[in-house]
């Protein structure tokens, strides 16, 4: 039996492979088909439809006719602008149809296409390589700035690593990525803070790592950006 979920590293750069089976009931180990915000954006294949998933500032949920299956191609932080021409900030907290992004008739096209496919994730991936290969390449200031965010950089420092006032940093954040530095850089300190208490390390180690104040400042934060406690997006046995 496939696995609900799976993924594997791209041949795009930077980029993820994934699909998800149907989203069923909620479990034991957490929300079905809760999406965490990360600072990416995807595109997405589900049976007749392509979309673009926006950068989301909150968790989103998939609502009625989202069900899936899906394939998807997540896409670093900033990388998408750079393949479909579209700020980001246009796209936050949004799905929407890539027939509103791109030409409208490739897009059916290459629908029917994927939906005929015996992986349609491979079909996606090639998509998305070749977006790539007409698209200008990705702003290095643009690399630079979401490195050292998701490494915990302080936002002052890296907007003066790039040589930028905190305005200026702001608006080509806003084109970039969706939401200013100081946004994205909570993003991605949730994102840390996953990654270590799902490694197994113990939640108060995990604040800390992370870059929290303490563990409530943890608590607060995963409750406001998932809408959930932590402890309910780790598996039971990781829970502690």
């Amino acid at each position: 039996m496939a696995p609900e979920y799976a993924e594997r590293t791209s041949r795009l750069s930077g980029a993820v492979v994934w699909t998800r089976q149907a989203v069923g009931p909620d479990t034991a180990d957490g929300p079905a088909g809760l999406v965490l915000p990360d600072g990416c954006m995807d595109l997405l294949w589900t049976p007749g439809r392509l979309l673009v998933a926006g950068p989301d500032s909150h968790a989103f949920r998939p609502g009625p006719g989202l069900a899936g299956p899906w394939a998807g191609i997540r896409l670093p932080p900033g990388a998408a602008p750079a393949l479909l021409g579209v700020p980001a900030h246009e796209l936050r907290d949004r799905r929407v149809e890539l027939s509103d992004v791109l030409d409208g008739p490739r897009v059916r096209r290459l629908t029917g296409r994927i939906d005929a496919a015996p992986d349609p994730a491979a079909v996606l991936e090639d998509l998305a390589l070749r977006l790539a290969a007409d698209a200008a390449p990705v702003d290095p200031l643009v690399r630079a700035v979401a490195t050292a965010l998701a490494a915990g950089r302080p936002v002052a420092a890296t907007a003066a690593a790039v040589g930028l006032g905190a305005r200026q940093l702001h608006r080509r954040s806003l084109t970039a990525f969706g939401y200013g530095p100081k946004t994205l850089a909570r993003i991605l300190r949730l994102q840390r803070a996953l990654a270590l208490a799902r490694s197994g390390a113990p939640l108060a180690d995990t604040a800390a790592r992370a870059g929290y104040a303490d563990q409530a400042h943890l608590a607060r934060d995963v409750r406001e950006l998932a809408g959930t406690p932590l402890t309910a997006l780790l598996p039971r046995r990781e829970a502690r």
